[in-house]
């Protein structure tokens, strides 16, 4: 959250949560960002976290 409207790529999550050199094949990111979602977000509601495709992702302000 204290990155709040930056676009944090998979590389960087990769390497500062898992401590994993960058694999471009790995879905580990994909995977956690999904259940992630599934505990924060609503379906009324918008969503907090967006996919940047091609890149990473966003917390929404």
């Amino acid at each position: 959250m204290s990155h709040s409207g930056a676009v944090i790529s998979r590389t960087r999550l990769l390497n500062n949560v898992w401590d994993l050199s960058f694999d471009p094949e790995t879905k580990v990111v994909d995977v956690y960002i999904r259940y992630l979602r599934s505990k924060i977000e609503s379906v009324d509601e918008k969503p907090l976290i967006k996919t940047v495709r091609g890149f990473g992702y966003v917390i929404s302000a």
